[in-house]
């Protein structure tokens, strides 16, 4: 059986158990404790050099980075393809998988930190916060959350994530004047891994960020409608759990807020 190593409110993760879900596939879960630090944990850094989530194993081999897993398991498991056939369509796939690596998941994480990540590190001390910060791998993920816990939604990451994230907005307006979903008229891989992000918005009450996006909302609201986000995201999240990150979310507006009309 395939086995993935999680968390409910990544979104790297969720793009993944979107994609399992789609194709039917059976998997077993590894719930990785990120506010904990789980992920630094040796025994992890052994199958995720990276110490991030998600990983998948599949008959004991090890897949990281999760565009990549999406990618192996609509390889793997033919099954239900969610690649498009034509080439320039796989293209225009891959352009926006990688714009979501690089450009949308670290403003996503620039975002979540100061809310959710932050007020567990700020109960230990300044030296158990450094301690685990400096175990992170890479230089500039590790400096990265070292300012959000320094400075919380002050951190200068914050105002150009919601710069990234309205650029993101409109160009995804653009592309969904041309088709139903983000590369076509099928819900391919590039509307697996942008929807998880969109959760980001929605569970702090931020949707106002696209109230001016008519095509957005509605694929968002067709994501959201599908039985796979339902049961690889939606159904992770407790009435409490979204209660609490609605108060968090509401109380960060008028800080997001002031970004976006800058803009």
């Amino acid at each position: 059986m395939l086995e993935l190593y999680t968390h409910p409110m990544s979104p790297c993760a969720q793009k993944v158990r979107i994609v399992l879900a789609e194709k039917g596939l059976e998997w077993k879960k590894h719930h990785v404790e990120l506010p904990k630090k789980e992920n630094l944990r040796p025994e992890y850094l052994k199958l995720n050099p990276l110490g991030v989530v998600p990983t998948l194993v599949d008959q004991g081999l090890a897949v990281i980075e999760s565009s990549i897993i999406c990618e192996y398991l609509d390889d793997r498991y033919p099954q239900h393809r969610l690649k498009p056939e034509d080439p320039y369509a796989i293209a225009r796939m891959r352009f926006w998988m990688k714009h979501v690596d690089n450009k949308l998941h670290p403003s996503c994480g620039a975002l979540q930190w100061p809310l959710v990540m932050r007020p567990g590190l700020m109960e230990k001390s300044e030296a158990e916060r450094q301690a685990l910060l400096d175990k992170i791998p890479e230089k500039p993920r590790r400096e990265r959350q070292k300012r959000l816990v320094e400075l919380g939604l002050d951190a200068p990451d914050v105002a150009d994530a919601v710069r990234v994230y309205r650029n993101t907005l409109l160009d995804m307006e653009q592309a969904l004047g041309e088709h139903r979903w983000i590369v076509g008229d099928s819900f391919s891989l590039a509307d697996a891994s942008l929807a998880p992000y969109f959760q980001t918005l929605v569970q702090f009450g931020w949707q106002a960020i696209y109230a001016d996006c008519p095509r957005v909302s509605a694929w968002y609201q067709r994501c959201s409608e599908r039985d796979s986000y339902r049961n690889a995201v939606s159904a992770d999240f407790s009435a409490e759990v979204s209660a609490d990150l609605l108060e968090r979310g509401k109380a960060a507006w008028a800080k997001i807020q002031t970004h976006l009309l800058s803009i």
